[in-house]
């Protein structure tokens, strides 16, 4: 890898997206559940194996859940409450096409998608569940299979830093094309279990004719969650092709269509499925506090 491309914002780093683990603990801010689409379902309490809490007994509780030990500290009678037990599966799905490999500060848009999605696994893996990663690019697919715990996530972020590499590798051969992004989706159906959480980064550049076809199929076995990765910057700039300086001092053309530009509407939904829009351009710290909001350890799978 060139110097250029090996430079902080370019460069997806393990080391980073592991340090991001840090962040999902962070409290989310109430206020930002407000700008947040859709509402979010709490967590169903079941007769699991699992103990959610102890409490008193009142009339109607079934007295073979008493807990022995409450009831004969206190002299009253104390059950157990069981959280009901829930294989929860999140698919990542990484889109590094071409498309995806620019960004006018912070980081390029690839970049931006691999650390929320990382945030997002870190999320799901402390809650007990487990993580896959699609990572989509102009070359073949890298997939990583559905595992629990931190080794799990650790798999998902080599995934993730080697679909990178390659996809700076090609656009550094000169691969500018979008393959449609319909067809990475029609995989899912193939690599994602039933009742799997998707978890789609990308600018949606490029969607191709199907898009909205696969998106309703997948969703119907499946939860499709999008994140829009936007460079805010670029969004406010009249559309047009834009010729943009990189680090090696060559130069390259960026392309800011009507649907990104300044009129464009607020990406607030996409074939019907509601978008968390993330700017590229902000500090992680930001983009934890709308994920930690927009993934709460309840949501349903």
């Amino acid at each position: 890898m060139t110097a250029a491309l090996d430079a902080p914002g370019i460069a997806l780093r393990a080391e980073a997206l592991i340090a991001l683990r840090g962040l999902v603990g962070q409290r989310a801010d109430p206020a930002v559940l407000s700008a947040l689409p859709g509402g979010f379902v709490t967590k169903r309490r079941g007769h699991g194996q699992e103990v959610a809490d102890v409490r008193e007994y009142v009339d109607g509780d079934d007295i073979r859940h008493l807990d022995r030990g409450s009831t004969a500290r206190t002299g009253k009678l104390h059950v157990r409450r069981f959280q009901e037990e829930r294989d929860r599966v999140t698919l990542l799905v990484a889109d590094f096409r071409p498309s995806m490999l620019w960004g006018t500060r912070r980081a390029f848009r690839s970049v931006a998608a691999a650390e929320a999605l990382a945030m997002v696994g870190w999320r799901v893996i402390e809650d007990g569940g487990r993580v896959g990663l699609l990572a989509l690019g102009a070359g073949t697919p890298v997939a990583v299979p559905v595992r629990g715990r931190a080794r799990g996530m650790l798999g998902v972020i080599g995934g993730l830093v080697r679909a990178h590499d390659a996809a700076l590798q090609l656009a550094l051969a000169g691969e500018r094309a979008d393959p449609p992004l319909d067809a990475g989706l029609a995989r899912l159906a193939r690599v994602a279990p039933a009742g799997a959480e998707l978890v789609i980064a990308s600018g949606f550049d490029a969607p191709g004719s199907g898009f909205a076809q696969e998106l309703g199929e997948l969703a119907q076995r499946r939860t499709p969650r999008l994140l829009m990765i936007r460079d805010d910057l670029a969004a406010n700039l009249p559309p047009g092709s834009y010729p943009i300086r990189v680090g090696d001092g060559g130069r390259t053309q960026v392309r800011i269509d009507a649907r990104t530009g300044p009129d464009a509407p607020p990406d607030r939904d996409l074939a019907g499925f509601p978008v968390l829009a993330l700017d590229a351009g902000a500090p992680p710290a930001d983009t934890a506090r709308l994920v930690q909001a927009a993934f709460p350890a309840d949501r349903e799978p």
